[in-house]
Parts: structure tokens; C-alpha cells; sequence
């Protein structure tokens, strides 16, 4: 058997490697000089390679197409991907939320252990970059590159998205599938920063806050919650936190989306009124805004003293009940409407892709063109941050890595069988 993988990111080599092991001939197409460019960016540099959740928990974080990963999760589990890399001599740690990463904190481990797998393995990588699948009476027959061309009996496209297009994701293999008479769902960002209407956050560009509450809001309807780390920008809002929000906002077509921030989950009403009374007490004479230096970033109070609609000049032991009690509802769910997100580019991963209508989900193949297999965020499926997109890359690369060296080499001997009689 002769497979092509076009890609050599996070599902591409394990594709590789998978097809290798179980006997196939194996070659990985990728123009980049570096295999696992975006591999080595993930997670700040650190890599969270997966995240150790049971089947039915890892799906309820893929809201996109999440029951068509069922088989390919159940076959190759977050543990599983936790012992093949232990295997490779990655030692791994789980931290908060369940997030796997390596011991030593580097990406480019994670990336390494794979390469020197996929040299064990005498796995050639070939840097060249595909311009189309080549078929056959309805089969995949090979690649054209811009180099040259090359033969096989089943091809695995693994290119990746359209986020970070200098990693390489430039949405090459989606052009290639919808050639193939594939339907390519529409293209955006998930885990993307996101853009305000109107200009208070740029108010507060540079500002991070740590340990606050985040509530996201679709039209009157509550989405959403969260609790973490946010940044303001001169756009909008970005941090983790944010990314993970914006997973939930998939229609700003036609719906309205606000973010409710709580800036300080840790007291609820009672106690932050409290709070107030006190600072108010302590700073009696002074202008209100001064009298929240001890509660709040410098940067935040000004756009705080704003939106309360209380005259600056007002003293704080001056505040009536019901002006203290508007401000404590905005320290609670201060609000930021949201324009839209940030454009794909500057995403984490993609969401849309392959239909996966037309796409096995047993064994990742193509429905309408045989010996073409898919793998990664090439498909129409994509998840919260935490660990899980990488492991979906891992996952469908090691059902495409499988049906293509076994599957492919059963149906070539049938083919022969059927031929002799």
C-alpha cells in the first residue's frame, strides 16, 4: 500500500505514523521547512495536547458536529493519546480543567517526539505542496505537486484550516476537497478574539483581569458562562476566556451578542455592598471615582465611573442608596456589546470544513471518492479550548492512519480477487 498525507501538522503526522505502523508505505507532503508550525505554537508555546475527559464530557465540548466524533473518540481516547506520547518518551502532566501538557512545558516536544517517530518509522517527508488529488474511476490515485507528481493507493488530506495561515493553514486542502465535489460549510473563526461596539474597551487597551466571571448573552438569552483571565484591546476583548466565549457565538448575522463581566465573582451583592460602604467610608471626602482605587484597576475606573451615570465630582460619602446600588449592579455585569470576532486569520481554529455528511466517520473517508481520507480541522467540527481540538486532530488522524493502510489494502486485494475470476 502507498499513501500520501498531504500535511504535516498535529493530525498529518499522526496519520503518518499510524499508516506506517501497520505496514504501510508512507509519505508526508509538506512545504514547510519545520513539520507541526502551529503545533508548536499552541497553548502560549506549552502545547495542551489533549485534555483527560471521559468520552461523554469531551463531547459536550465540541459543539460543532460533536456526535460524529463518537467512534473516532471511542477508538482513540484522550488516554490513549496520553499513552502513545508516554510511549515516545514525552513525560505528560495534567493541570486545571483536566488540560494534558508535556512535563517540560515545550511545544516543540510534543512535535519532536513525532519526528523522531516518524524517522523510526522511515516515514520520507517530502517538501513539495499539493496542488490537487489525483483519481481514478472514482478512486484517489495519487497527488500533483508543484514539484512533481506522485503515486498512491489512498491519500490523507490533513492541510489544516485557515487560522494562522503562516503556519501554512491557508484553506488549500478545502479547495482541494470542494475540486473533489466535497462541500466546503462556511469558514470562520472559534477561540477568537472579539470586536465592541463602540470604543470603551479600547479605553482600557493593555488591561487584564484575572479570576472574573464572564456571562455571554444571545439577544435575551443566556448562552454561556465562564471564569478566568480576559484582555482588553484597542478592538475589543481577547484572553482565554474570551476565546472560550466566543466557541458559543456562532451567528452574528442575525443575533445580538453581549458580554456580561463580574469583576468580582469571589463577593456576591450583599458582601461587595459592603465592600463599598467601607471604601466609601474610608475615603469620605473624596471624589467618587477616588474612592474606588482600592477596589478596581486604574485603568477600569474612569469608564466604571462613566457608565455609572454618577457626577465625578459627587463625594463618596455623598452616594444615595440608589446610585450605590446601580453601581454595584455594573461591577457585577459590566456590559460589552459585541460587533463581531476578529477575522479567521487571527483565530485559533477553524470552524466549518468538509461536510462531514460525506465523510465516514468510522473510518474518515471520503463517501464520495474512495481511498480519500480526511483528518484534522479540515473537517466541519471544532471545539472549546482546553485541549480538545488537538485531541480531535489526534483522533481522526489515527482513524484515517488505519482505514487507509488496512481498509485500502483489504479492498485492493478484493479488487484482485474479483479480477482473477
Amino acid at each position: 500500500m502507498k499513501i500520501i498525507v498531504i500535511g504535516g501538522g498535529a493530525a498529518g503526522m499522526m496519520a503518518a505514523i499510524t499508516a506506517a505502523e501497520r505496514g504501510a508505505s508512507v509519505a508526508l507532503l509538506e512545504p514547510n521547512e519545520r513539520l507541526g508550525k502551529k503545533l508548536n505554537i499552541t497553548g502560549k508555546g506549552r502545547c495542551n495536547l489533549t485534555n483527560d475527559a471521559d468520552r461523554e464530557t469531551f463531547l459536550a465540548a465540541v459543539p460543532r458536529n460533536g456526535r460524529f466524533l463518537y467512534g473516532a473518540i471511542s477508538r482513540f481516547s484522550p488516554r490513549d493519546t496520553m499513552a502513545f506520547f508516554e510511549s515516545l518518551g514525552l513525560p505528560l502532566k495534567v493541570e486545571r480543567g483536566r488540560r494534558v501538557f508535556p512535563v517540560s512545558d515545550r511545544a516543540f516536544d510534543v512535535s519532536a517526539a513525532l519526528e523522531r517517530r516518524l524517522k523510526a518509522l522511515r516515514v520520507p517527508i517530502v517538501r513539495d505542496r499539493a496542488v490537487t488529488v489525483k483519481t481514478s474511476g472514482g478512486a484517489a490515485a495519487g497527488v500533483k505537486g508543484e514539484r512533481a507528481d506522485y503515486e498512491a493507493d489512498a491519500v490523507i488530506l490533513a492541510t489544516g484550516g485557515v487560522s494562522y495561515p503562516a503556519t501554512g493553514s491557508t484553506g488549500e486542502g478545502h479547495r482541494i476537497a470542494q475540486e473533489l465535489g466535497h462541500t466546503i460549510t462556511p469558514l470562520r473563526g472559534s477561540l477568537v478574539p472579539l470586536c465592541e461596539r463602540g470604543n470603551r474597551c479600547a479605553r482600557m487597551q493593555g488591561l487584564t483581569l484575572k479570576n472574573v466571571g464572564l456571562t455571554v448573552w444571545e439577544d435575551d438569552k443566556k448562552i454561556h458562562s465562564g471564569f478566568g483571565e480576559l484582555l482588553f484591546t484597542h478592538f475589543g476583548v481577547s484572553g482565554p476566556l474570551v476565546l472560550s466565549a466566543s466557541a458559543h457565538m456562532r451567528d452574528f448575522e442575525s443575533r445580538r451578542y453581549r458580554l456580561e463581566i463580574d469583576l468580582k465573582p469571589a463577593l456576591d451583592f450583599d458582601a461587595l455592598d459592603k465592600r463599598l460602604l467601607s471604601d466609601f467610608r474610608k475615603y469620605a471626602n473624596s471624589d467618587f471615582p477616588n474612592a474606588l482605587n482600592d477596589l478596581l484597576p486604574r485603568k477600569l475606573i474612569p469608564v466604571i465611573a462613566d457608565d455609572s451615570g454618577i457626577p465625578p465630582a459627587v463625594k463618596a460619602n455623598s452616594l444615595t442608596r440608589e446610585q450605590r446600588r446601580g453601581l454595584l449592579r455594573l461591577l457585577k455585569a459590566f456590559p460589552v456589546d459585541i460587533a463581531g470576532a476578529r477575522p479567521v486569520t487571527e483565530a485559533v481554529v477553524t470552524s466549518g470544513g468538509v461536510e462531514v455528511s460525506e465523510v465516514n466517520p468510522k473510518t474518515m473517508e471520503s463517501r464520495l471518492v474512495r481511498g480519500l481520507y480526511f483528518a484534522g480541522e479540515i473537517l466541519d467540527v471544532d471545539a472549546y479550548t482546553g485541549g480538545y481540538n488537538l485531541q480531535i486532530a489526534w483522533s481522526t488522524g489515527r482513524a484515517a492512519g488505519i482505514a487507509a493502510a488496512v481498509g485500502r489494502a483489504q479492498e485492493k486485494t478484493h479488487e484482485k480477487l474479483q479480477y482473477r475470476h
